[in-house]
């Protein structure tokens, strides 16, 4: 059995993506042995929910120092799903190869510092470009610039707004985290 650590920040609909495929054996051979918070979020009652280990850590500079202190030494992979945290470049490193996060749009395009929820979203439209869309890629020290595993894209309209790219961005990443996950954990 796999082990997943998975990273949240918010309201954790990926997580309870992730934790749904893994029941439903779309995600093979694993489990989500411990959720780690930076900040309060309905994330962290998700995983109550589910009777999974849970942390809060707030963030702050020591964020990534106190993370590697609780990291279960049989951690398969570490999922970044909607955590808005940066992890220090040594922690990066530590784990290469094991974390992955998903981003809603498609990198490399709109990635980097700030580029998180509606910031994506807002720039795609002001650029009037012609798709969007999420990417499950591989985090290494740079911000959004690990090896893609997973692309998939949507066209955006003349009629398209940042509100209804979010929710096209959201149901893509619902179908590609979890094959992306399978993927990395099984060489799929």
């Amino acid at each position: 059995m796999k082990n997943l650590v998975i990273l949240v920040s918010g309201s954790g609909t990926n997580l309870q993506r992730i934790i749904d495929t893994i029941d439903s054996g779309e995600i093979q051979n694993a489990k989500v042995s411990l959720v780690v918070a930076d900040r309060e979020c309905f994330g962290l009652e998700r995983a109550k929910n589910h009777n999974i280990d849970n942390v809060l850590i707030p963030r702050g500079k020591n964020f990534s120092s106190e993370l590697a202190k609780i990291i279960p030494e049989n951690t398969d992979l570490i999922v970044l799903a909607g955590f808005l945290s940066i992890l220090k470049p040594e922690f990066c490193e530590n784990w290469v190869g094991k974390i992955i996060n998903i981003h809603p749009a498609l990198l490399p395009k709109f990635g980097g510092k700030g580029m998180w929820g509606h910031h994506v979203h807002n720039a795609v439209i002001e650029a009037k470009e012609k798709e969007s869309g999420a990417t499950v890629h591989f985090v290494t020290p740079g911000i959004d610039e690990g090896e893609a595993i997973l692309q998939k894209s949507f066209e955006v309209t003349e009629n398209d707004t940042p509100e209804t790219v979010a929710e096209k961005v959201h149901l893509i990443e619902y179908e590609i985290f979890p094959i992306a996950i399978n993927k990395v954990l099984n060489n799929n």
